[in-house]
């Protein structure tokens, strides 16, 4: 008979145990939350803590606080000088203000689909003021900078930040590469033709500038060697008159 006393202690226990967690709510580092009552947003918290909310009334709704990766889906976009390009791109993203968001969004899965919208808008457009051959350099960090700028702009309204939008793959659709590749393989060996036409008519123009100079060069020595050999028979000449005039007996 002592121990009747306790079964309703137990009871009581029991349905602390069953009633205490419809009063309270854990959020942990990683969390943040909306407090919904009927439908109305309550309260929205962003810190780690015990929390308390009315049982049964109020349902609480959890977030992840953390970064996450979107994956864009891949989509065909055209280049400035009309080549059509397959990217895929991806976009680093979290809900930075819960309140906000549900009021806005009303689920994840309705932000991430404005999430592709909007970065593949920018994508599109963005890609589209530049050629191919700037496109796939890798020299496109101010660019995909930039479409990161303006998709967090487009998204700040909503709760969620846009932290970095970044391209997995910007090539060709298959069925263009090949013909592209061959287009391109011509282009190098009509510039290869061209330079070995260069070529030979700069080294035709050597040779004749070469043999232009011998010709200048043999006509001047055999002009020298005229002159000299002219000079040397006046001064003969001279000598063989001279010596005449002395004795032209001797000459007789």
């Amino acid at each position: 008979m002592k121990y009747k006393f306790l079964i309703p202690v137990a009871i009581v226990v029991v349905i602390a145990a069953i009633l205490l967690p419809s009063f309270f709510f854990i959020i942990d580092e990683t969390e943040q939350a909306v407090v919904l009552r009927f439908g109305e947003i309550q309260k929205s918290v962003t810190e780690a803590g015990l929390y308390t909310k009315t049982p049964f009334i109020d349902n609480v709704r959890k977030f992840d606080k953390r970064i996450q990766i979107y994956d864009v889906d891949a989509e065909r976009i055209y280049s400035r000088d009309k080549k059509t390009i397959l990217t895929d791109t991806f976009a680093l993203w979290r809900i930075v203000d819960p309140r906000n968001f549900i009021e806005t969004m009303k689920s994840e899965q309705i932000a991430l689909t404005r999430i592709d919208d909007v970065v593949y808008s920018h994508v599109r457009n963005t890609f589209g003021k530049l050629d191919y051959d700037d496109i796939i350099s890798g020299q496109r960090t101010d660019v995909l900078d930039e479409i990161t700028r303006l998709s967090a702009n487009d998204m700040k309204d909503f709760g969620i930040e846009i932290i970095s939008v970044r391209v997995k793959r910007a090539d060709l659709p298959d069925e263009n590469r090949n013909a592209v590749f061959e287009r391109m393989k011509s282009e190098r060996i009509q510039e290869a033709s061209l330079i070995r036409a260069e070529g030979n008519r700069e080294a035709q123009k050597l040779r004749a500038e070469a043999d232009k100079e011998a010709q200048i060069m043999i006509a001047t020595a055999q002009k020298e060697a005229d002159i000299i050999i002219g000079t040397g028979d006046a001064q003969a000449l001279a000598v063989y008159a001279d010596a005449y005039n002395r004795d032209p007996d001797f000459y007789e």
